[in-house]
């Protein structure tokens, strides 16, 4: 799978909820980790960053997928939150339908728990399980 359509597919679940960088980042983080072998991956290069794993290239496929017209870009302060246009959440759902069983559902795992937690939260839930990717931190858990 290239890279626009693991985002696709990646946002699909949360029904045009709302993603935060952090959310994004460590969505795809997990997603690229634990299934890379599903969707021909890993396709990221995450590497450990002020708040954990992070890849440039996450951010550079949601602009290209807005400027297609599929992930609407929503300034929040400084900075920009992300969430599926109704075509891309068409579109998004024709590629997630073509996945096998076992990576929908981890998808659809990983999207609600990434949704579901805090920042602190989130950060604090990947340093726990991927110790190696606080390296680079400057994030102070509590």
């Amino acid at each position: 799978m290239e890279k626009k359509e693991i985002v696709l597919a990646g946002l699909y679940p949360s029904d045009r909820k709302i993603f935060t960088p952090v959310q994004v980042q460590k969505l795809f983080f997990l997603l690229d980790k634990n299934i890379s072998a599903f969707i021909d991956g890993p396709v990221f290069d995450f590497q450990p960053y002020n708040y954990g794993p992070f890849d440039k290239s996450v951010y550079c496929t949601l602009e290209e997928l807005h400027t297609d017209g599929f992930v609407e870009i929503i300034p929040f302060n400084s900075r920009s939150n992300y969430r599926l246009t109704n075509e891309g959440q068409i579109e998004a759902k024709k590629i997630f339908s073509k996945l096998d069983q076992v990576s929908r559902a981890y998808i659809t795992n990983v999207s609600n728990f990434v949704l579901s937690l805090s920042f602190s939260e989130l950060v604090s839930a990947i340093y726990k399980a991927y110790p190696e990717m606080r390296v680079n931190s400057v994030f102070q858990e509590n």
